[in-house]
């Protein structure tokens, strides 16, 4: 699934009632599924809509008011949310209508792009505030801006790359990802996506960030080695801000050809499996065969990798590229130890 973490659209023939909220969309926030826009881990993404982080979890419902105006509903009931999108994803109908008793809180505007819209409303638009509110209600939600790079960005093409490993995995020769030496030259092994998808392309669901995988292929890199082997920490770039595409990419670790933002953020990652970080910062998800797809964040960075292969990260200091990791010999073992502290989706 993509970022929306099985955000489908809900069937839409029904005609408007200015009392009723029209579904478009639902999505899981749990553990071990959330829109990662939110944050790097479950905690930080209930953060963002206000709620408390239990370990059920919530289901967020996406809709329209009779005057089109864009809400997001936050229920406890998780279940009926999951079956629901199950449905959808089938291509089958589901009537998604939570018990009003189920309802958490209603929040203006959506946290993730909808591309669909309620018949017979008004176009999307945010609700006005509640004059009663005295200026507390709360910011409306809304999707990160494509246009520039940051920690929401970031997460979210970490995510495309899941979604479509095979077509970023087909990039990376197999001699060079698996047994090019640390320090050597391999120019040119790098690639971009094709026509199918383009260079750097996402699904078609929504213009999310289009990284480029970066011409050089990381490999052999000692995942035991402190963040002060890397250089200098990455800047933290805020969603919002100005990323510009002519950004240099900082120099290489001049002894071992590794990123200095790769090496620091396996040393991270490394840093979990001793103590580990907040429930849903490394997530497990399956892939084929006995394999299983690690998703990972931390400051500034993002890994995406399967069990059995090579790995990506992508960093808040290199707006849009895509660095790959070779699995040398510190790779397997990392994963291993990622996954088995990472939680499933139930």
């Amino acid at each position: 699934m993509t970022d929306e973490e099985g955000a489908v659209a809900a069937p839409n023939d029904t005609v408007a009632d200015d009392d009723a909220l029209y579904v478009l969309t639902a999505v899981l926030l749990t553990p071990a599924q959330f829109p990662s826009v939110l944050g790097d881990d479950y905690p930080a993404a209930c953060a963002a809509l206000a709620v408390e982080p239990y370990a059920e979890g919530y289901g967020l419902v996406l809709g329209q008011d009779g005057s089109g105006a864009r809400w997001t509903v936050v229920v406890e009931d998780v279940s009926l949310v999951a079956v629901a999108i199950a449905a959808w994803d089938c291509g089958m109908e589901y009537d998604l209508s939570p018990d009003g008793r189920s309802v958490v809180c209603a929040l203006p505007g959506w946290p993730l792009p909808v591309a669909v819209a309620a018949p017979g409303v008004a176009a999307p638009h945010d609700p006005l505030p509640d004059p009663e509110a005295e200026g507390t209600s709360p910011a409306p939600l809304a999707p990160p801006d494509t246009e520039s790079w940051g920690p929401a960005q970031r997460r979210m093409g970490a995510d495309e790359i899941a979604h479509q490993w095979t077509a970023w995995r087909e990039q990376i020769d197999d001699v060079t990802a698996f047994t090019t030496q640390a320090g050597t030259d391999p120019a040119g092994t790098g690639a971009e996506l094709g026509a199918e998808p383009e260079a750097g392309a996402v699904a078609e669901s929504g213009p999310e960030p289009q990284p480029e995988v970066e011409g050089e292929v990381e490999v052999e890199v000692d995942v035991e080695t402190g963040p002060e082997a890397g250089g200098e920490p990455a800047a933290n770039t805020e969603a919002g801000t100005d990323a510009g595409a002519d950004t240099e990419a900082p120099a290489a670790d001049a002894s071992s050809g590794v990123h200095p933002g790769v090496r620091r953020a396996l040393a991270q990652a490394q840093d979990y499996v001793d103590a580990p970080p907040p429930p849903g910062r490394v997530r497990s998800s399956f892939a084929t065969g006995d394999a299983r797809m690690l998703r990972a964040d931390g400051p500034g960075w993002s890994l995406v990798a399967r069990t059995d292969d090579i790995a990506f990260v992508l960093l808040d200091e290199e707006p849009g590229e895509v660095l790959p990791v070779g699995r040398g010999t510190e790779l397997p073992g990392l994963l291993k130890a990622l996954d088995t502290l990472a939680v499933r989706p139930a």
